[in-house]
């Protein structure tokens, strides 16, 4: 006769199994979309590629495309994570949005497979209310509130930005003989003027020193 400790003890492998499983199917999804984009591809390639049973895809997932909106949402999740714990330490708001252009655009040689997502998924996220596009627009009111950037509507700045960004991941994509950091700090600089800096303040933003992510 099991004890409570022992069904709690089954319960906690359980969990951690239904956990790894999970885990599993979306790293093998993000895989995927790092390679193809929403790529034809079956559930039990992605099964396969997880290296979990077949049967085991539905009781985490009601379809493939529930599947791809998970890697998706991880995927914007660990951009806004990377971004915001590399820049808390900064207090100038044009900074901020200064490093978070120049952090994203380096992802393409620090964090290839997070680039590579975002360059295939990202266009229809651009306005995502959660995730870095969220992180973004709040950054980008706070130096327009700051008088640091002048913005009339932060919505369009976010668009202008993300397909910026989106833009120069494509370039360094197509383009791996280029210098990942002076393109990434020639886009910031950029978005900077755009937003009403000059251009001496705006090169000073865009070429300190960075922090470096996690």
């Amino acid at each position: 006769m099991s004890t409570a400790r022992e069904t709690a003890s089954q319960g906690n492998r359980l969990d951690r199994r239904k956990a790894r499983t999970r885990a599993a199917l979306i790293a093998a999804a993000r895989q995927t979309l790092a390679e193809q984009g929403r790529a034809e591809v079956s559930i039990q390639e992605i099964t396969e590629a997880a290296d979990v049973g077949f049967g085991s895809f539905y009781n985490h997932f009601a379809s493939k495309a529930a599947l791809f909106d998970a890697a998706i949402d991880e995927t914007l999740a660990e951009h806004a994570l990377l971004i915001e714990r590399a820049t808390a330490h900064l207090e100038d708001p044009a900074e901020v949005f200064a490093a978070s252009v120049r952090l994203t655009g380096r992802l393409h040689q620090t964090h290839p497979q997070l680039a590579r997502i975002l360059l295939r998924t990202g266009l229809p996220h651009v306005t995502s209310s959660e995730g870095m596009p969220a992180s973004a627009l709040r950054d980008l009111r706070a130096a327009a509130e700051a008088g640091r950037l002048d913005i009339e509507d932060a919505h369009v700045a976010l668009a202008c930005t993300g397909g910026a960004l989106l833009g120069l991941l494509q370039l360094l994509e197509s383009r791996p003989d280029m210098d990942t950091e002076a393109a990434t700090d020639q886009v910031a600089a950029n978005l900077l003027r755009m937003f009403g800096l000059d251009g001496a303040e705006a090169h000073r933003l865009a070429t300190r020193p960075l922090p470096t992510l996690d």
